[in-house]
């Protein structure tokens, strides 16, 4: 087999079947086969392997936001479920950082963002006013980090 029928071969593998091209696709590196490679697939997956990483990072920040919201402004129904989603997403987090220590750099970029998602889904799942929530989050990076910091 040619070197491009080989190319071919991987590229359609990856519409078929990902995870045997991923197999594939480690294989020929580690055999040091880099002109038999799905270059533009393995490209396209490794940035994807990035934004996932970032995703994961937003989703979970804004989960720990909505969720001192709702613990702020809604201190009549407190519960232990908000108190362990809170406990879980900044553990999430804090794995993230251990795992990819340049997130720590994204964290500030997305924060005013997050807090605009989470202030909104906050007011819809309390059925609350939007206006009840502050335009600018009440939180700072570091109270949503730190496992002791709970809002009055």
């Amino acid at each position: 087999m040619t070197t491009s029928q080989s190319v071919a071969r991987i590229s359609t593998l990856y519409e078929r079947d990902f995870c045997l091209w991923a197999e594939e696709v480690a294989k020929l590196l580690r055999e040091g086969k880099f002109s038999e490679l799905d270059m533009e697939n393995l490209i396209e997956e490794v940035e994807d392997m990035s934004r996932r990483q970032k995703d994961a990072l937003r989703s979970n920040l804004r989960i720990i936001l909505m969720h001192l919201l709702n613990y702020k402004y809604q201190s009549t129904k407190r519960s232990q479920s908000w108190l362990d989603t809170i406990e879980e997403h900044r553990i999430r987090l804090e794995d993230a950082f251990e795992e990819s220590p340049s997130l720590r750099s994204y964290f500030p970029e997305v924060f005013d963002s997050c807090y605009q998602k989470a202030r909104k889904q906050a007011a819809k799942e309390t059925n609350l006013p939007i206006d009840t929530f502050p335009s600018e989050s009440p939180f700072t990076l570091e109270e949503c980090l730190d496992e002791d910091f709970l809002p009055n």
